[in-house]
């Protein structure tokens, strides 16, 4: 079984790596979104993501490693963190159905916040007052961008909240895993079993589509998860999480382009609002983990 790769001090590189990851991530997002309003299932277009995923990380890794790809270090480990992503991703494609992009990628902003909230039971991580300060704050930007009290609430920011949650569960198996399983096998395992789990769901309610550009982006969703996420796995082993950090808010500025220009549809103050207080926070917390933290932790994205 070959051993994960070592970290290089790569930060140019990390720091361009993550960009990217984030632009592909963006692309998911703006795919499951585009193939929803065109008439295909969530189910199928969740299906298609993983399993186009599986299908090219399989052509990239198995004339590599061979089975060995599919051998984990921490299986029980490894099938949770699967599962958390995939589930995030179904709560998230749900949510893209009816709300605009910038909507659901700022609440997904609240995952450092979360994770740090999760972190003290499930990793025994201890939090100071500053960083319960910097939590609070962060829910409060998920209220003003959800607003919960106002005809502007949507019952499908549930599903977001639910990714969210959700996704940070995925991030705590992230830690968990760090330096333990090879880029290989995270990616088979990911995207492997939520093939297998999501199948029988995604083909039942299977949707031909009707023209060659949903084909087209139906077969390229898959595509843009694999790259996202060895771009942003690599980019971790290139420069420490706390450094690449501010990247990861910039897509915030992509989603509000892709509203715009895909979708019509433009942020409204309370969405802009919001998304500046759960930056602030999260990027305060970021900042409390690289002075707390020994150097060179590792981290993950999911979408």
């Amino acid at each position: 079984m070959s051993a994960p790769r070592p970290r290089e001090d790569r930060i140019a590189a990390g720091l361009l790596s993550m960009f990217c990851a984030v632009l592909f991530f963006t692309c998911i997002d703006t795919s499951a979104k585009w193939l929803t309003l065109a008439g295909l299932p969530v189910l199928q277009v969740v299906f298609a993501r993983y399993f186009g995923h599986f299908v090219y990380a399989a052509i990239i890794y198995l004339p590599q490693e061979g089975v060995e790809a599919f051998r984990s270090r921490a299986p029980v480990k490894q099938f949770f963190r699967s599962l958390f992503l995939f589930g995030s991703t179904v709560c998230n494609f749900f949510a893209l159905q009816s709300l605009p992009i910038t909507v659901t990628t700022t609440i997904m902003f609240a995952g450092p916040v979360v994770v740090t909230l999760l972190a003290i039971p499930i990793l025994g991580e201890k939090v100071g007052l500053r960083r319960i300060v910097a939590v609070c704050t962060g829910f409060l930007g998920v209220l003003v961008v959800i607003q919960p009290w106002g005809a502007a609430f949507h019952p499908a920011m549930l599903y977001s909240l639910a990714a969210l949650v959700i996704a940070s569960l995925y991030f705590i198996m992230t830690r968990m895993l760090a330096g333990v399983e090879t880029n290989a096998t995270q990616q088979v395992w990911s995207a492997g079993l939520a093939s297998v789990a999501l199948a029988p769901f995604g083909l039942s309610v299977w949707v031909w589509p009707q023209s060659n550009l949903q084909w087209l982006i139906l077969c390229l969703i898959g595509l843009f998860g694999l790259a996202g996420h060895i771009l942003a796995t690599t980019a971790h082993r290139w420069a420490d999480a706390s450094i690449l950090a501010p990247i990861i808010y910039v897509q915030v500025f992509l989603a509000a382009f892709v509203g715009i220009v895909v979708f019509a549809t433009w942020p409204t103050v309370w969405t802009l609002g919001g998304g500046l207080i759960i930056i602030a926070s999260g990027l305060y917390i970021w900042h409390r983990e690289r002075r707390a933290a020994p150097p060179h932790t590792q981290a993950d994205r999911s979408s």
